[in-house]
């Protein structure tokens, strides 16, 4: 369950407690989303036990660098009010990232922090940060779907042991990708949706993946895709689309200024 753009207090809240209450188990969030604490507040109230639940967060480029993120990360477990993190991303591949990259593995070693990994690392910088990390990347978290499938990258990760992560699952909603006539095929002949039949391509390819929905509605058709699975025939008909498309195309400098603008508040 992915919470990105889902505004603090009672939205997160309740499309949390309604996806923990169907089963869902991994709970993805920010500290640039601005909504851990309803996160955190969710997952306590939500009476599963802490351990049953997998909480992933991010720390945003204004706060790498040692010291100065080990500092960040004790304020998100304040946030999150868990005693800690079950995987903490780098959210950009930014400013002192090398720096805070110690700091993280220094908050494995003391239990703070069970699994590290990066997002939005598809440069040279990808490369560098495992080159010098002593903990390797468990995931990276890209822009990943049937129309940019991320094979490249993925014979990159190899050497690492580095799993997929999708932030943009479904394309962002594209009407393009979601009314493509192979998943109206598949999902006829299962009684599945189109969108139903994308996430449980994702899950046969081996991605991560977090759909977003406030609607629980939604959020119940995005978690019951694990009564069907997909042919061979079927994978290689949904592979065969890969445009090499993506749905959010910056240069690294214009990213770079953008983001420079924003520092989320504690």
């Amino acid at each position: 369950m992915g919470v990105y753009m889902v505004p603090e207090g009672k939205a997160t809240y309740d499309a949390v407690t309604e996806a923990l209450k169907m089963g869902y188990r991994h709970i993805d969030t920010a500290h640039a989303y601005q909504n851990e604490r309803s996160v955190g507040k969710a997952v306590k109230d939500s009476g599963i036990a802490r351990e049953e639940i997998w909480i992933t967060t991010k720390l945003w480029p204004s706060e790498y660098g040692e010291g100065k993120t080990m500092a960040a990360i004790d304020k998100m477990l304040s946030r999150l009010d868990t005693e800690y993190i079950d995987l903490l991303l780098l959210h950009q591949q930014f400013g002192d990232y090398l720096g805070a990259w110690r700091d993280m593995e220094k908050a494995v070693a003391s239990g703070k922090v069970c699994s590290i990994g990066i997002s939005n690392f598809e440069s040279e910088r990808l490369e560098e940060i495992c080159k010098a990390a002593t903990i390797k990347p468990s995931v990276l978290q890209v822009d990943c779907h049937p129309y940019y499938q991320q094979n490249a990258l993925k014979k990159r990760l190899a050497p690492y042991g580095i799993v997929i992560e999708s932030w943009y699952p479904i394309g962002h909603g594209d009407p393009a990708l979601i009314n493509e006539p192979v998943f109206s095929e598949i999902g006829n002949k299962y009684g599945k949706t189109n969108v139903q039949v994308i996430l449980r391509w994702h899950i046969q390819e081996s991605n991560i993946i977090f759909p977003k929905s406030t609607n629980p509605q939604h959020i119940r058709d995005n978690f019951d895709i694990f009564d069907f699975a997909l042919t061979e025939d079927e994978m290689e008909a949904i592979r065969d689309i890969d445009k090499g498309t993506r749905f959010f195309n910056m240069s690294l400098a214009d990213q770079e200024k953008n983001l420079g603008r924003f520092v989320p508040a504690d």
